[in-house]
Parts: structure tokens; C-alpha cells; sequence
């Protein structure tokens, strides 16, 4: 495709022509020529905004933008309501590919039932490979937005289903052949199939109901950077049993091969709770198909410990996520 601004047409049939999802809330969607959309909410609720690119990956970004975004408003306890997307494409990219994208962003936006409300799409010569920002929409009801930094002392940690599983994903989809030298092709095919379980929204509605203090989607950094950073937000201390923190062989095997460590993998589709009640907690989120598990206490003190038999670990700022330090595959 040419460099610069879409033309009118290809954005027409290529990107409008792909969305299908109406929200009432939304008042002026994506239409040619219009930078701009409109909001209404009641007037007792908030609207919560957040916004995240995807970068560590060319596989299935359209559904991964949509996804992340969304677990950042699922976090903080609102209903999702519409999205603001930032396509940016490289010249040698086919219009098939773009319109390809579009339909994972439409199925993942029916999936979470909110709308495109607009956004820019350019081809550009700065990116070599695909790269998608979305902002995403949400709204709470007046004063009952969840935050990371809610944490006090004495409460349980609780993570849902199992840290890593974006990052295996991702590793598995790009570097099949090079795992396939080593690993069985089930394991790997189940590495990939790590994507169905990156939603958060369903364990936040059930940690909403149930009552909890604070929330923090696990991405960059992984389980050990959102352990970190719901610390220093919440301005509490941890102590963290790294035997109870929830893995799959999948991932040990996956980023052992890589020789990178699976406790700093980007996690989308875990999540960090801080609750009063975490065994009440889990026992709801059983209920409701999902797994979890109490990996730990926050406490008083300043320290971030991860604690694995005689052995103590003092978590550190989040550096690099993991999965920078796997070796690069040409993007298609």
C-alpha cells in the first residue's frame, strides 16, 4: 500500500465496512472525515480511559489489542463500552491483511460488546512490522472504581488462572518451527492455544461482586512486575510463596527453551487481587469457571519478598519484559 493517510475507498471497504458493534452510550462513531466521537453517560457514573499498543508481536494483534485494553478497564472494575484505534502499517503490507485485522477487531469487540468509536490508520515507513494503539472506554458507577493502589496490610493475594499465558502464546505462535526441534508438537499446539484464556472481564465481575481492594492486570513485567507495582501503588508490603503461584508446564517448558524466566512474561489474562476474603474469593471464582489460587499476604513493612523454601527474594523495579529477551523472526 501506499505511504500516508488511507485512501478514502480502502478505508471504506477495508475498515469501516468491518465493524458491526452499536453501543447506545456512543453518539458519532467512525465515519470519514470525523476525528471526534461522542459520549453520554448518566449522570452518577465515571468514565475510565486507558490505552496500550501492541509491540512484542505481529500474530493475531488485532484480537490482542482489543483484549489487553479491555482487562486494563476490566481491572479497575467498569463496563467496557467502546474503543479508539491507531493503526499504523508498513508499505509492503496487502490490503487482505489489514481487512484480516479488522475482522479480529470486530470479533474480539462482539465478543466484549463494545464499540469502535473511532481512531486513524496510516501507512508509514517508521514501523517494520504492523503495530495497533488502542484506547479504550469504559464507565463505573460514581466513586466504585477499583484501583492497583487499594492494598492494605493483612490482605490475601489472590491470581487468577495462571501467569505467562500471553507470552507463551506469543512465543509459541512466532517461534513454532525453532520449539518443534525440541518439544512435542501437542505441547506446543497447546502453548498456542494459550490466547482463549486472555480475557480478565469475567473474573473481575465475580472479584467486584464479591468485594476486593484492589486489582491489576498482569502484562509487562509479569506476575513479579504487577506484584511491584500493586506494592509501590498501594504502598504496602508482600510476602509471596512462589511454589503457590499458578504456572503451566506449557510455559516452564516454552521459556525454559528460551532460557528466559516464566515470573517475568508478559501475563494478560491473569490477574492480581488484593482481598480481605481470599479464600471466599476463590471459592466464587471456582463457581464461576475460573481458576485461582492465594499466593501470598501483603503486610506493613516496605519489603516485596518472594519467598521459595529457605530461599528469600526481594522483588526489584520491573525491568524488560521476557519476552524482548527471545530472539527476533522476520514479521510478515
Amino acid at each position: 500500500m501506499e505511504i500516508g493517510k488511507l485512501k478514502e475507498s480502502v478505508l471504506k471497504r477495508s475498515v469501516i465496512k468491518q465493524l458491526h458493534v452499536k453501543r447506545p452510550e456512543v453518539g458519532s462513531g467512525p465515519s470519514i472525515g470525523e476525528d471526534c466521537a461522542t459520549l453520554q453517560v448518566g449522570p452518577d457514573e465515571e468514565i475510565v480511559m486507558s490505552t496500550d499498543p501492541i509491540t512484542g508481536t505481529a500474530s493475531d494483534i488485532g484480537e490482542l489489542a482489543v483484549t489487553v485494553s479491555i482487562n486494563d478497564l476490566a481491572s479497575a472494575g467498569a463496563e467496557p463500552i467502546g474503543i479508539l484505534l491507531t493503526i499504523l502499517l508498513t508499505p509492503r503490507m496487502r490490503e487482505a491483511k489489514l481487512k484480516a485485522i479488522m475482522e479480529q477487531v470486530d470479533n474480539a469487540c462482539k465478543r466484549y460488546n463494545v464499540q469502535v468509536m473511532g481512531g486513524h490508520t496510516e501507512v508509514t515507513e517508521v514501523v517494520n512490522q504492523p503495530l495497533i494503539s488502542v484506547t479504550a472506554v469504559g464507565k463505573v458507577k460514581k466513586g466504585q472504581m477499583v484501583s492497583t493502589g487499594g492494598a492494605k496490610p493483612g490482605m490475601d493475594l489472590v491470581v487468577t488462572k495462571w501467569i505467562g499465558l500471553e507470552g507463551t502464546s506469543i512465543i509459541a505462535k512466532d517461534h513454532e518451527e525453532e520449539l518443534l526441534t525440541r518439544l512435542p508438537k501437542n505441547l506446543v499446539d497447546t502453548a498456542k492455544s494459550f490466547d482463549k484464556y486472555l480475557s480478565v472481564l469475567p473474573e473481575s465481575r465475580v472479584a467486584v461482586e464479591h468485594g476486593v481492594a484492589a486489582m491489576h492486570d498482569i502484562t509487562e513485567g509479569g506476575i513479579f512486575g504487577a506484584l511491584w507495582e500493586m506494592g509501590e501503588a498501594s504502598g504496602v508490603g508482600l510476602d509471596v510463596d512462589l511454589k503457590s503461584i499458578p504456572v503451566k508446564q506449557e510455559t516452564i517448558e516454552v521459556c525454559e527453551f528460551f532460557g528466559i524466566n516464566p515470573y517475568e512474561l508478559i501475563s494478560s489474562g491473569a490477574m492480581l487481587i488484593a482481598t480481605n476474603d481470599g479464600n471466599g474469593l476463590v471459592r466464587k471464582l471456582a463457581e464461576a469457571g475460573v481458576a485461582s489460587a492465594i499466593i501470598g499476604k501483603s503486610n506493613s513493612s516496605n519489603d516485596k519478598r518472594v519467598i521459595s523454601g529457605d530461599e528469600v527474594r526481594f522483588l526489584e523495579p520491573p525491568k524488560a519484559d521476557a519476552l524482548y529477551s527471545v530472539p527476533n523472526v522476520e514479521r510478515k
